[in-house]
């Protein structure tokens, strides 16, 4: 949620109103409503098993065609997009197999080395140059550090301490290391109020907060993590991982919502309708290390819509069970794949005309 991120705020980062070669322009309803189109791909994905080789083939597409632009729709974005999106079940599907394969000591010994590998390859991102790999780095590092330090260290205490999942007509609702996060929610408010009150991050959503307490920047302003695209894009990536789940967490909690409250739907469309806001935004960016760090905050925030959808009953969450589905599993993976093959080896955009 640093600089690069789409969280809110107005239309466009800064970078974007001041680069002619990322503006919007005026498409016309067509490109949007094609945009949507693309956009509602993967929530068919979801629901029709068989469809899954679709992101195989969009991903050779993109691969293929990642350098096309034109002034209503531009790959880059698109295929920054999918990358990130096809991550989000691969990781949920990485943390299951893990649970189901690995036990006690074995499993604990994964998880710290997972995030442990995972820092170092953000620390390798902060010397790279270039500033796709620098972000795509940051990105695998942050999702490798969240499932390994974090979300694994809560099913560890969650076992230790025996605590019970919520189930619902005999199956698991909510996983008990997910009601343990909830208590972190104190932790994430000091967080947020050093990023609201401390640093000037560049992302569109504190600037836009900011803006609205009335904060202003001089030149003595904290700004040294923006100029590390690696750790920027790590924090984005933890940020709005962490802010989400919270958001799910206590909306599922009957004590405050619920999953079938009214409220808790409304929460749901509209991140849809906000990631949908940001992803016609997103796919005129023809910059790909800008494109991935505007890409995370909309897929996860399109995800919570995915979440409640599969919470009750509407979305087959396929990779919860990523042993019955390993064809449909692995052909995402492929597609990531190629998507980030495409990302990080992709000759540098020509100057338009």
């Amino acid at each position: 949620m640093l600089r690069g991120s789409a969280c809110g705020g107005s239309p466009l980062p800064a970078a974007a109103r001041h680069c002619p070669h990322i503006a919007a322009s005026d498409g016309g309803m067509s490109a949007v409503f094609f945009e949507i189109r693309l956009f509602f791909i993967y929530i068919v994905i979801l629901n029709r098993r068989y469809a899954v080789p679709t992101v195989f083939c969009y991903g050779f597409y993109s691969g293929k065609g990642i350098v096309m632009s034109s002034t209503r729709f531009n790959f880059t974005g698109a295929a920054a997009f999918f990358f990130v999106l096809l991550l989000m079940p691969l990781g949920h599907a990485a943390m299951i197999l893990m649970e189901h394969f690995l036990q006690g000591t074995e499993l604990n010994l994964a998880a710290f080395l997972l995030g442990a590998a995972g820092l170092g390859i953000a620390a390798a991102g902060s010397k790279m140059k270039k500033d796709s790999r620098a972000t795509i780095c940051g990105f695998i590092g942050g999702i490798m550090v969240w499932t390994g330090w974090i979300e694994f260290c809560y099913v560890y205490f969650a076992n230790r301490f025996g605590i019970d999942p919520v189930i619902y007509d005999g199956e698991v609702a909510t996983k008990p290391e997910y009601l343990l996060l909830m208590s972190s929610a104190g932790f994430w408010g000091i967080i947020t109020a050093l990023y609201t009150f401390r640093l000037k991050t560049g992302c569109s959503f504190y600037s836009w907060l900011q803006k609205v307490l009335g904060i202003r920047w001089g030149d003595t302003a904290e700004r040294s993590i923006v100029m590390n695209k690696s750790f920027t894009t790590f924090m984005e990536t933890n940020m709005i991982l962490w802010t989400c789940y919270l958001l799910l967490m206590f909306a599922y909690d009957d004590t405050f919502l619920g999953d079938r409250h009214p409220v808790t739907i409304i929460i749901a469309f509209a991140c849809l309708v906000w990631s949908i806001w940001l992803f016609s935004r997103l796919v005129k960016i023809r910059e790909m290390g800008y494109a991935v760090r505007y890409a995370i905050p909309t897929v996860v925030i399109f995800w919570n819509f995915v979440e409640v959808m599969g919470r009750i009953g509407i979305m087959d969450e396929i990779w919860t069970n990523p042993i019955e589905y390993r064809f449909e599993m692995s052909m995402m993976a492929v597609a990531a794949v190629i998507l980030l093959g495409a990302i990080i080896f992709k000759r540098s955009n020509r100057k338009r005309g």
